[in-house]
């Protein structure tokens, strides 16, 4: 039976690390000398007591500054040598219609349009069709979305999702910058170039 691959969207295929720290300086919720990365935008929100601000940024960004975020480097490339080899391949995201703070902005159709800026449902790209893509609004629902779609390997920078994914199946960590638990036995990869040889 051919690998079917199920990858998860928000910081695992899409980089938002430059977007984050450009809309908070915008906003003069963090200086220029905040580290460019979501985890350190958010952590120093955090710690200035800005919950609420940082819930209202990730809307402006997973929103209308979408198209602002990045591909992370050789995903294009690792996608099109799986296809070419033969693997099915899905995207599975939690994520929810709307902001939980701030403009009510369709968060399934920004990501769908960024999917479509890349050319992922070009027939000069990778030609997808809309049912290879799932935006599912709860986490249980993404995991019950892996199940039906019978994915072999499921590739996710979450290890609280690959913890709730049944043990045969394959998990992979996206792991770029992340300081890593040694407590899970799953791969864990810090850039798209090693993937295909965790699935092939």
């Amino acid at each position: 039976m051919s690998p079917i691959l199920g990858l998860d969207f928000d910081n695992t295929l899409i980089c938002y690390d430059s977007v984050f720290h450009k809309v908070a300086r915008e906003r003069s919720l963090v200086s220029e000398t905040t580290p460019k990365d979501k985890i350190s935008v958010r952590n120093h929100l955090r710690v200035i007591g800005q919950e609420d601000a940082w819930t209202e940024l990730q809307g402006e960004v997973y929103g209308p500054r979408i198209h602002e975020a990045a591909i992370f480097d050789g995903a294009l490339e690792a996608i099109k040598a799986l296809m070419l080899a033969g693997v099915e391949i899905c995207l599975i995201s939690h994520k929810t219609q709307t902001p939980y703070l701030g403009k009510a902005h369709d968060l399934h159709l920004a990501a769908t349009s960024w999917l479509r800026r890349h050319k992922f449902f070009s027939v000069d790209g990778l030609n997808w069709g809309s049912d290879q893509v799932f935006f599912e609004t709860t986490k249980q629902l993404k995991i019950s979305r892996i199940l039906s779609q019978r994915c072999t390997h499921f590739l996710d920078d979450l290890p609280e999702i690959l913890d709730l994914l049944p043990s045969d199946m394959n998990k992979i960590q996206f792991a770029p910058r992340q300081v890593v638990s040694k407590k899970h036995s799953w791969p864990v990869i810090r850039q798209w170039q090693e993937l295909p040889n965790l699935v092939l």
